[in-house]
């Protein structure tokens, strides 16, 4: 119980910490919070911030619960055990300017139980992931460098390896393989080995240094391009863009999923999904223009660092 209330403890100080730097970004909108509980067990602190000078709609959640592994989570999520438990933050920012990127970051812990209540498998998981509209190279180097360096200290296998994990993770197959975004990080399923807690307290630090990456690797860009005039060119790019993220998170997304199959809560669930979407038939972008580009990109995932 102590290692996973450290966890809970360090999930509610990051949430508090990110939310009051994304208010100061802001300038004008503030969270608001809605606690809430989970009927067979446990729940969460959902904060959604909306109509602000520069996100138009965003939320950072945490949750808090726990069950019994029933046949849906055996089938679907592969799950063996009793019970379980998972804690974890989940946040997506979708901004008013087109010239800013969506992002999206999660970080999570999950712990499975045998009838006697012993932990029989644990492990972490999370990763961010930015999504633009126009792309700018520089962004995208700073993002992901970001990481990396935050990553490094733990194995400088780690970045390239999850950096490939959220490539091939955060796509639109039904779409010809087309990215949402330009990537970031993925990892799924760490475990300590042979369940040691000296790995254990590697991968919680691992887990950590992540979490705390996320502001040095997103503000900078919001405060680079949040003042770039934008017309109703760029808006319609951004509606349809974000319908291909709403795509992303119905059909594809294994957190959705995992939350509607153990009975999470719908509203905290869909806060992800942007306040407007666009699907206009077969749209194309010009050939040679900024959107092209940034499809190109979404198509074809480079090495940014």
């Amino acid at each position: 119980m102590y290692f996973r209330d450290r966890w809970i403890s360090y999930i509610k100080e990051l949430q508090d910490t990110i939310c009051t730097a994304l208010e100061k970004a802001d300038g004008k909108a503030v969270f608001a919070t809605d606690e809430w509980e989970r009927e067979g067990g446990g729940g969460g602190r959902t904060r959604v911030i909306v109509d602000g000078n520069v996100i138009e709609k965003g939320g950072v959640n945490t949750s808090v619960v726990w069950g019994t592994v029933n046949d849906a989570m055996r089938t679907q999520l592969k799950l063996e055990g009793a019970n379980w438990f998972a804690c974890g933050l989940s946040l997506v920012i979708h901004p008013v300017n087109p010239y800013v990127p969506t992002t999206h970051a999660n970080w999570r812990y999950f712990e499975l139980y045998d009838e006697t209540g012993m932990v029989t498998d644990r492990w972490f998981g999370g990763g961010s992931d930015l999504t633009p509209y126009y792309l700018f190279s520089a962004d995208a180097r700073h993002f992901h460098s970001t990481f990396r360096d935050a990553m490094d200290p733990f194995g400088e296998e780690r970045y390239p390896a999850y950096k490939c994990w959220c490539d091939e993770y955060f796509v639109n197959k039904h779409r010809g393989d087309e990215m949402r975004g330009i990537g970031g990080v993925f990892y799924d399923h760490l475990r300590p080995v042979d369940n040691d807690d000296a790995d254990a307290e590697r991968l919680l630090a691992f887990q950590q240094a992540n979490g705390n990456a996320f502001l040095p690797a997103y503000l900078p860009i919001v405060s680079k391009r949040k003042d770039i005039p934008y017309g109703e060119r760029e808006v319609e790019w951004q509606e349809i863009r974000r319908g291909r993220y709403v795509e992303f998170n119905l059909i594809h997304d294994r957190g959705t999923l995992f939350g509607l199959k153990t009975g999470g809560r719908t509203e905290s669930i869909l806060m992800s999904l942007p306040p407007r979407a666009r699907w206009g038939y077969n749209y194309q972008p010009a050939e040679g223009s900024p959107e092209a580009e940034l499809l190109e990109a979404c198509r074809h995932p480079r090495d940014w660092v």
